[in-house]
């Protein structure tokens, strides 16, 4: 099967060694998103809601490049860091896949990768059509 590797040129994908998503056969792997800028900016600042809404919007331009969307995800993994603010982050996750309803999962983690990060996203799809 052949190994599609899509990359954002973010600055850590070299460093650790990773790409943005991965399309093997039919399935898609985007990897742990934050609403991290090109510069390392942090979007939406201290708004658990904006930064899971980037997160998105980022996992979507992904999945797009791979020949995906919104619609083929199946999986998706919230890492937060408060988890208290769960329901900003899932207004967001809401807005996305209220009809598509992927099976979820939220855990609480006890940091990210850069402060000011309150969540991490990831997705796996299915291209089924």
């Amino acid at each position: 099967m052949t190994r599609r590797l899509i990359s954002s040129g973010g600055p850590w994908e070299d460093v650790v060694g990773y790409s943005r998503a991965v399309r093997v056969g039919d399935s898609v792997f985007v990897a742990g998103t934050t609403s991290a800028e090109p510069d390392g900016a942090i979007f939406g600042g201290d708004d658990g809601y904006l930064q899971a809404k980037r997160c998105f919007e980022i996992i979507e331009r992904a999945l797009h490049q791979a020949g995906a969307g919104m619609r083929h995800v199946v999986r998706t993994r919230m890492f937060v860091t408060d988890i208290r603010r769960w329901e900003e982050f899932s207004k967001a996750h809401g807005e996305v896949f209220r009809d598509i309803k992927p099976a979820a999962t939220m855990v609480q983690v006890s940091a990210l990768m850069a402060p000011g990060m309150l969540i991490e996203i990831e997705v796996d799809a299915v291209v089924d059509d």
